[in-house]
Order: structure tokens, then sequence, then C-alpha cells
């Protein structure tokens, strides 16, 4: 094997530092965002893990929302980008909830628009991104093996710096320096999405040097396997959409009986069972796209 093929293309450590960047911006506001909650915002420790938990248990929920809207829509640049954008706005809401933490009441709707913009950019941009390093490498390469290998080293690598830098600057026992902990992982997060938006175009390609992650998915599956017979007008079928709507509502008002009043956990089980079986019951998927 020669020297240039042995060697990984440079868009894995575009995506290398991109994950990393993304990861310490997570991971970062994780470590004390729930110190935040009882220390700054004085809410009860049952209450607060109440709220950590909710806002954990989405975070691995939309991914695959955001996977869906990008191999049907928007692509996967398209949806990091915006994941990226809305992390950002995110991490600035959560900043400006600890900078006026004593207004309790504004603090809790400017956090609460924060782990908004978290939960949703984080199910565009994760997925997308992991999915695209895949995409560097010819089918059956040798090399993608120690490609996640790499890319999950930068993510492991962000995990551990985010918590020793946020918490050294949020944690200090004074409720007005929660603010610097979460300006740090918003920046983090702005040079993240800047470093995307100035390299992509030129690193994110594939073996033969054709931009990958620019088309839906949907549509480069079904041009390459033959598909087209199913009318790409008709990507949501109405009445299913229907049926799982009406499905996920009567779950979410057993749910919320069984949970004793709590919206959130209602919405986060129901939607477990309503996303997954519209997505994988969608009779226009094809066999590319239920094998992923």
């Amino acid at each position: 094997m020669s020297a240039a093929h042995s060697s990984h293309p440079k868009g894995l450590y575009f995506i290398f530092i991109t994950g990393m960047s993304e990861r310490f911006s997570y991971y970062g506001m994780r470590a004390i965002f729930t110190l935040y909650l009882i220390n700054a915002l004085m809410l009860d420790k049952e209450f607060a893990s109440a709220i950590y938990g909710n806002y954990t248990g989405l975070v691995y929920l939309t991914p695959l929302i955001g996977g869906y809207v990008a191999d049907r829509y928007l692509g996967m640049r398209r949806s990091i980008f915006w994941g990226a954008l809305l992390m950002v706005m995110g991490q600035f809401l959560m900043f400006f909830s600890a900078l006026y933490f004593e207004n309790t009441e504004l603090a809790k709707w400017l956090m609460y628009g924060g782990l908004g913009g978290l939960i949703f950019g984080n199910g565009f941009f994760k997925p997308n991104l992991s999915s695209i390093v895949g995409r560097l490498y010819e089918p059956g390469d040798k090399r993608l093996d120690s490609a996640y290998t790499i890319f999950y080293m930068g993510v492991n690598m962000g995990a551990f710096m985010a918590p020793l830098l946020c918490g050294y600057l949020g944690d200090t026992g004074n409720p007005a320096d929660f603010r610097w902990g979460f300006l740090a992982a918003a920046i983090v997060m702005v040079l993240s999405l800047v470093f995307y938006v100035a390299r992509n175009g030129r690193y994110l390609v594939g073996p033969n040097g054709e931009p990958i992650g620019i088309i839906p998915a949907q549509k480069t599956g079904r041009e390459s396997a033959g598909e087209l017979g199913v009318d790409l007008g008709k990507k949501l079928n109405v009445w299913q959409l229907s049926l799982w709507a009406v499905g996920g509502v009567l779950l979410f008002f057993l749910f919320l009986k069984g949970f004793d009043g709590d919206i959130i956990g209602a919405v986060i089980y129901s939607a477990c069972i309503v996303v997954p079986g519209f997505v994988i019951s969608d009779a226009t998927l094809t066999k590319i796209e239920r094998q992923r």
C-alpha cells in the first residue's frame, strides 16, 4: 500500500477539529448546568435533576429526526451548519440566562430557550458529522476503522477538556461566575461553526474529489439504485402522519398520567415510540435508506 493511500484524507482531520470543538461546547455546558440550576436559580435538587435528565434524554432523541431530515431534504452539510448555528444561539442564551440570573423568571425563560437550541442543534449536527466520515472513503477501505478511532479521539478530547475549563471558570462558589463557563462553551461553538463554514467546501470531498453531503441521500440513493418509481413529490404520507400523530397524543396522555404530570418526560417517552415508528414505516423509504 502506498504512503499516499495509507494516510487519511484531510477531511478527516477537518471533521476531527469540528467535532472536538462541538463536544467541548456540549460537555462544558453540561458540567456546570445542574450546579447553575441549584446554586444560581435556586431550584431544588429534585427539580434540577429532572430538567437535566429531560434535557439529556431529548439530546439523544433528536439525532434520529436530524438524520431523517438530512437524508430527505437538507443534505448533511446544510444540516450540520444549521445544527451548529442553533447550538451557538443556545449557548449564548445560556450565557445570558446566567448573566441575568438574579431576575429568576427571565433567567428561566432564557435557559429554556437555550436548551431548545442545544437540543435541536445537536439533533442536526451530531449524526450527520459522524456519517460524513464514512463518505470520505471508498466502500471496504481498510482505513475506515482507524478513521472512526481518530474521530472519536477528538470527541473524547473535547469531552475531557471541557469540564476542566468550564468548571474552573463557572464553578467558583459565586453564582455570578456561571456566565463565564457558559461563555467559554459558546465561544468554542462559534469557533467550530466559523471553521466549518470556512473550510467545508475544501475538505468535505469523496475519494474521487467529488463534494459530499450536499445532495440529500434520498435522491442519490434512489438514483444509484434505480428506484425512482416512488413519486418524490409525495414525501410524506398524510394519512400515515395523521395516524402517528393521533397515536402520539394518546401515548402522551397515558405517560402524563403515569408520570404524575411530568410533561417533558411524557413527551420524551411518547416521542421515543412515535418518531422511530413513523420513520421506519415511511412507505417512501428505499432499501438503502432502511439499511441505514
